[in-house]
C-alpha cells in the first residue's frame, strides 16, 4: 500500500486556498479543505490514472473546486507537489511546477 505525501508547497497551497475561501464565506473554506482532502485521500486507490502535465506530474481536477493536484508516484509512496487553482495563466502553473 502506498501512502501520500504532501510535500510543504502542496500544504502552503491548501492553506492559501482555505483563507481565500474563509474569506469569501465563513466555513466555506474549511468546505474547501475537507473536499480537496478528500480529493487528496483517493490517490491511494485512484493514483496513476490520471493524465500527465507538464511532462511528469499527473494532474488530478478537483471534484468541487477549480483546483487540480499535481503529484507523482515514487516506489512507495504519491508525492503531492503543489495543489493549484486551474484559473491561474497556464505559464504561472508551468513557473510553479518548474521550481518543485
Amino acid at each position: 500500500m502506498k501512502q501520500i505525501r504532501l510535500l510543504d508547497e502542496a500544504y502552503l497551497d491548501l492553506r492559501a486556498g482555505h483563507l481565500f475561501y474563509e474569506e469569501q464565506r465563513p466555513g466555506l473554506g474549511e468546505y474547501f479543505l475537507d473536499a480537496l482532502i478528500a480529493d487528496i485521500d483517493s490517490l491511494v486507490v485512484y493514483a496513476g490514472i490520471h493524465p500527465i502535465y507538464f511532462g511528469k506530474y499527473y494532474r488530478m481536477l478537483s471534484k468541487r473546486f477549480p483546483f487540480a493536484i499535481y503529484y507523482q508516484i515514487h516506489a512507495k509512496e504519491i508525492r503531492v507537489y503543489a495543489v493549484l487553482d486551474c484559473r491561474r495563466k497556464p505559464t504561472w502553473l508551468r513557473e510553479r511546477l518548474g521550481s518543485s
